[in-house]
């Protein structure tokens, strides 16, 4: 009876908590609609006065807030800075009488305004006092320190720029928000300073990448987002039509065969920052269109693709953070020492199991079923060490680490090591258990690219039917002319970005990423 009598309480609680915040949202909606409806009423006032704040072109921006901060000095008893012409976002705003402060946000951060009706007059004032937190406003007047020590603008005019309709969110955080500041990051920026340094961040990573490969000879160079057909790789593209040439094309998944076909025309080092189109799954850290960056160099080979990576990557976390041992998600990163093992050598370490002593297919699917490890399509030795590195090491590797020699069977584009033909001259290096970029020494032995070309589409279209990847011959056609011995490289601008920012999800670091429309 006693635990009937409880149940019913709890089911009473919470009914009426649900009551309660039905009605609390109902009354914030309320609210919000009423600021609204002032704000448009203000806004209709201003342009019957012949006063739309619209009108106006233009203001001159002298100074800004970080900057003012910066250069100020105390000047003598008596005297003041300089005068400045500022303009920016209105972020809070303390009217006391006949004087009032408010906060204004620029492009740089926050600066305090004092304004105060005998200096910018009667009617001003009272504009001034009309003015909503969100508003666009220009200020002109001189620097100065108040009594409390805070560096502020004395305002002689204070003009505004462009009305605010909308009340900014006092709180714009939280799992609820979350899907609401990715859908209007415009506000998500106004309202969290911390957000635009995320991306001022990720500029500067690309700046510091970009000087990094030209410093060491790379030419940047541009190549089609709009491919004349679907590759036989296995990324799912993104498919569209040309209506001119009524023809069906696809978003690229890869930028590779354009650049290596330049290598081929001679160009030694090239480099792209390409957005690529995937049309899978997304998490963390997957979104359907992605950065990355491709690298290739002639007469190089997949070891001195991993030194550059090393020493490139050491560098921006260098000039861009100021040290190696980076902070992410409550671990230590420790960007000046990269571990190199071969993928033979991380399954033995992580999983027991020594593949350099399985000598067929069927030995190796006793072992995978043996270690409960998933059976892959192609049961051969390659493809299934390759299952034993995802079920037992890429979750070990925490600090840098690369990954090198991978199986034929998954690195189609790969060349064989001369001593070993099961294998291939590929790595891939990872951090914080996240693969972070991929490397060969490209394949250029034309006969055998056909070939793997082929073989891979016949595997595409046996899965699929309907899959309409093709081999591309064209660019088997440039290998025939010759492809210099070549090292190559891909990797991720937004999951190193995400590195060095410590942000959690690819879509804390991409200003607009994929979301399913409300509606």
């Amino acid at each position: 009876m006693e635990k009937e009598v409880l149940n019913q309480l709890d089911s009473a609680l919470d009914t009426a908590k649900e009551k309660l915040e039905g009605a609390v949202e109902a009354l914030t909606e309320q609210a919000y609609n009423e600021l609204v409806t002032i704000r448009r009423q203000k806004l209709a006032e201003l342009q019957q006065a012949g006063q739309d704040p619209f009108a106006r072109t233009s203001w001159p921006q002298t100074h800004f807030a970080a900057q003012v901060k910066a250069a100020f000095v105390d000047p003598p008893e008596g005297e003041h800075g300089p005068d400045v012409c500022m303009a920016g976002r209105m972020m809070s705003k303390r009217v006391m009488g006949k004087a009032s402060f408010a906060d204004l946000r620029d492009t740089s951060g926050d600066i305090q305004m004092y304004v105060r009706r005998d200096d910018v007059g009667v009617d001003a004032y009272q504009a001034f006092k009309r003015f909503d937190i969100g508003d666009l406003v220009g200020i002109k007047g001189f620097v100065f320190r108040t009594k409390m020590g805070e560096i502020s603008v004395h305002v002689s005019e204070a003009v505004l720029l462009a009305k605010n309709l909308l009340p900014l969110p006092e709180k714009f955080h939280g799992l609820r928000d979350r899907e609401a500041r990715y859908r209007q990051r415009y506000v998500d920026l106004i309202v969290n300073p911390g957000v635009k340094d995320t991306f001022l961040k990720r500029s500067r990573i690309l700046r510091e990448l970009r000087a990094y490969l030209d410093g060491k000879g790379f030419v940047e160079v541009d190549t089609p987002i709009l491919t004349p057909f679907e590759i036989g790789a296995s990324a799912r593209p993104f498919l569209t039509h040309h209506n001119t040439l009524d023809m069906d094309m696809a978003l690229r998944i890869e930028t590779e065969l354009y650049l290596k076909r330049l290598v081929v025309g001679g160009m030694d080092r090239v480099y792209e920052v390409g957005r690529i189109f995937r049309n899978e799954g997304m998490d963390p850290k997957h979104n359907p269109e992605f950065t990355t960056i491709e690298v290739y160099q002639a007469y190089t080979d997949y070891r001195g693709m991993m030194d550059l990576v090393e020493e490139m990557m050491k560098t921006v976390a260098r000039n861009v953070c100021g040290t190696l041992t980076i902070p992410y998600q409550g671990r230590q990163i420790d960007l000046s020492h990269w571990e190199r093992m071969t993928m033979v050598e991380a399954v033995k370490k992580y999983s027991g199991v020594d593949f350099a002593a399985v000598t067929s297919g069927e030995e190796a699917v006793a072992l995978a079923e043996e270690h409960h490890v998933e059976l892959p399509e192609q049961r051969t030795k390659g493809a299934i060490l390759a299952e034993f590195f995802d079920a037992f090491v890429e979750e070990k590797l925490i600090q840098p680490t690369f990954i090198y020699d991978y199986p034929v069977e998954i690195s189609p584009l790969a060349k064989r090591k001369t001593d070993d033909p099961a294998f291939t001259e590929r790595f891939e290096y990872f951090i914080n258990a996240t693969e972070f970029g991929n490397a060969f020494s490209e394949l250029n032995d034309p006969i055998d690219q056909q070939q793997r070309f082929e073989r891979q589409v016949a595997l595409r279209k046996a899965a699929d039917p309907a899959c309409r990847a093709q081999v591309d011959y064209d660019y088997v056609t440039a290998l025939e002319y010759g492809l210099p011995p070549t090292g190559g490289l891909g990797f991720g601008v937004d999951r190193l970005v995400m590195l060095l920012t410590d942000s959690a999800s690819i879509r804390d670091v991409l200003l607009f990423p994929t979301m399913k429309p409300v509606d």
